[in-house]
């Protein structure tokens, strides 16, 4: 299994998505993305499954990879767990954990990375929060063993570069590319802010790239 996922991630919900999940995938992929989370867990395990080997076939051809969301690979080898467990971890090859504070952080073991949100107030999940916005953000991958994705409401170039400067070794994104009328141009769009900023932080702030944080060698565009 490669490095952690970084740069632009894109996470599934195929009930705001404008086409088909698969054809929107692709037209993400198309953009630069090379990690796709993998939600849907309300379908039958069999359609999951059948979902899953279509977005992997997607991701192949780019060099990309897909994680999914429980415990559950789906004959892959890299998941995404909720920050309540379960524990132990799965015996895949990466493990990723959702959380929100530093108390769930700190119960992380050996996990390759955590997603930390809401980051900002999100349409997928209103009302959740509050939103911790780039300066809790900040506090928060100081205090994570692991690289960390920021999560929620992130929907534009400012707010990736945001999100990037604040420390996040990516940004994991829904709605915006979900619901664009054009993926492919969303996702190019918020890769090149992620690119922008982690040349940006690479320059200024050197030593992150020592600790797990951005570089110009881990985006979306470059894996």
């Amino acid at each position: 299994m490669q490095g952690g996922p970084s740069g632009v991630v894109l996470l599934t919900d195929r009930r705001v998505a404008r086409g088909a999940l698969v054809d929107v995938v692709a037209g993400a992929v198309g953009g630069g993305v090379r990690w796709v989370v993998l939600r849907e867990k309300d379908l039958p395990r069999a359609e999951r499954l059948a979902l899953a080997a279509d977005l992997r076939a997607i991701l192949a051809e780019a060099g990309g990879t897909l994680i999914v969301a429980g415990p559950d690979p789906l004959d892959g080898d890299a998941v995404h767990l909720p920050a309540a467990g379960p524990y132990p971890l799965p015996a895949v090859g990466l493990v990723g954990r959702s959380c929100h504070d530093t108390a769930e952080l700190a119960r992380l073991t050996t996990e390759h990375y955590a997603t930390v949100s809401p980051i900002y107030e999100t349409r997928t999940k209103p009302g959740y929060g509050p939103a911790l916005r780039p300066t809790g953000l900040a506090a928060l991958v100081k205090a994570s063993p692991v690289p960390v994705l920021a999560l929620g409401g992130i929907e534009t170039p400012d707010q990736v570069h945001a999100c990037v400067e604040a420390g996040a070794a990516g940004v994991a994104v829904l709605g915006a590319i979900m619901r664009a009328d054009d993926p492919r141009e969303t996702a190019t769009t918020l890769g090149r802010a992620f690119q922008e900023a982690a040349t940006r932080v690479a320059r200024t702030h050197p030593a992150r790239s020592d600790e797990g944080q951005p570089s110009t060698a881990t985006t979306g565009e470059d894996q």
